[in-house]
């Protein structure tokens, strides 16, 4: 698929010699200060995109709108409230009008649709008249969508800080029938649940898929041969195959940093350890050992350590050892036990599942077990994986009862929890990288 890639943005030439490829946030007279208690979304204007069809033009701001919305760090303002309607992405905006309409963040794009996809769109300080964004985009026909998703993120990073999220996507366990005999399936989304496809035909059970660096490599627990087993699966070509021939029971897989390795989890003779290989095949080598359950291991970013879960002390805790194995540390020291430890993208943060008293947590903490927060709290809420820009955590909940697991996100200080839509039932997410 071409696309015209954030690196390779064209500048806008508009007029007044304003158009910039992104101001800097330092420049910005417009930010959101996204934490702490006097937290308020920033209200933002966003009329429909100009076009020569009209229909499409609103479609593409309306993905804009629910995207910023469902942060929870914008409020998108009533289109049928604003001076206009429609924005001329190439005027300069009469900044008076808007200002009496109290709008101080303003958007105003255009995007046709031919043998291209063509947009721009810009976004502007109605208090100091200044622009904050200018940026254009071409791309294939089929990818609409991704045009308003990478538009969304140019917005959130200008007025945030940091990068977006929004142009990414999810594979996750899909989940139908009854509870009984539920067929449970690999698929993938975008990020706000549009695009599902499925990537296995429900044939046997799929579990725990997790995305590679590169977002082209998935591997996941396929249940093929009666027993878990770790598999690969790539998604431009459809192909899959088995990753290692150890033990009874492979589990619990998740990509080194480079893509060129997968760490996971062998059951043997009652005991289960951790093991790593290449994707290319290889002979697995052992990390951990002894008679305890190692298990869901997650690299640090930056590839030398790896965390898990590890019942050695009695009850399943966090551990965290050096990428080659040997003398872990615990790290987790609350009350229950801790289990499914994952990396932020900035390495700043681990997420995991806590469960005590008969709850749930989603929580996080620094990687040497300070700073311990719980983000929710349910009767089973687990299996997190962070959005790349390290804000947001996505993970399943299930009621009980006879219905099923659902996707829900929330952000690391505890704000906006969001369902997000999917087709049927779904566990185990895994968020991607932003799209390039």
């Amino acid at each position: 698929m071409s696309f015209v890639t954030r690196r390779n943005a064209l500048k806008l030439g508009l007029a007044g010699g304003l158009a910039m490829a992104m101001a800097s946030r330092a420049n910005a007279q417009l930010n959101i200060t996204v934490e702490g208690a006097n937290f308020r979304p920033l209200p933002i204007a966003i009329p429909d995109f100009a076009s020569s069809d009209p229909a499409f033009g609103r479609e593409i701001a309306e993905i804009v709108r629910n995207n910023l919305s469902r942060s929870g760090l914008f409020l998108p303002l009533d289109t049928a409230s604003l001076p206009i309607q429609v924005g001329d992405v190439n005027a300069t905006p009469d900044f008076n009008t808007w200002r009496t309409a109290n709008v101080d963040a303003l958007v105003m794009g255009g995007v046709e649709r031919g043998g291209t996809i063509s947009s721009s769109v810009r976004v502007w300080d109605t208090r100091q008249g200044a622009q904050v964004v200018g940026q254009s985009y071409n791309t294939d026909p089929n990818s609409a969508r991704r045009v308003g998703h990478i538009i969304s993120d140019a917005i959130y990073s200008a007025l945030a800080g940091g990068t977006g999220y929004f142009d990414t996507r999810v594979i996750y366990t899909a989940e139908s029938g009854p509870k009984a005999n539920r067929v449970r399936r690999l698929a993938i989304m975008d990020q706000d649940g549009a695009n599902m496809q499925y990537l296995t035909d429900g044939s046997t059970m799929a579990l725990t898929p997790r995305f590679s660096p590169n977002g082209d490599m998935v591997t996941y627990m396929n249940f093929a041969d009666g027993n878990p087993q770790v598999y690969l699966l790539q998604l431009s070509t459809g192909r899959q195959q088995r990753l290692a021939n150890v033990g009874a029971m492979t589990f619990a897989p998740r990509f080194s940093p480079d893509g060129g390795t997968v760490a996971f989890s062998v059951e043997q003779g009652g005991a289960t350890n951790i093991y790593t290989v290449g994707i290319n095949g290889g002979q697995p080598v052992q990390l951990t050992s002894g008679a305890a359950i190692d298990t869901g291991p997650s690299y640090s970013p930056d590839g030398s350590r790896i965390a898990f879960e590890s019942d050695r002390g009695g009850s399943p805790q966090i551990y965290m050892m050096g990428a080659s194995g040997g003398n872990p540390n615990r790290i987790s020291f609350g009350q229950g036990s801790y289990s499914t430890p994952v990396w932020s993208p900035q390495g700043d943060l681990i997420a995991f599942t806590r469960q005590s008293g008969g709850q749930f947590n989603i929580g996080i903490m620094n990687p040497d077990g300070s700073g311990e927060r719980m983000l929710y709290s349910s009767y089973h809420a687990e299996g997190p994986t962070w959005a790349p820009n390290g804000r947001v955590i996505m993970f399943f909940q299930d009621p009980g009862g006879n219905d099923g697991p659902k996707l829900q996100s929330i952000d690391i200080w505890g704000r906006n929890l969001l369902t997000i839509p999917t087709e049927g039932y779904a566990s185990d997410p895994s968020w991607s990288k932003l799209r390039s």
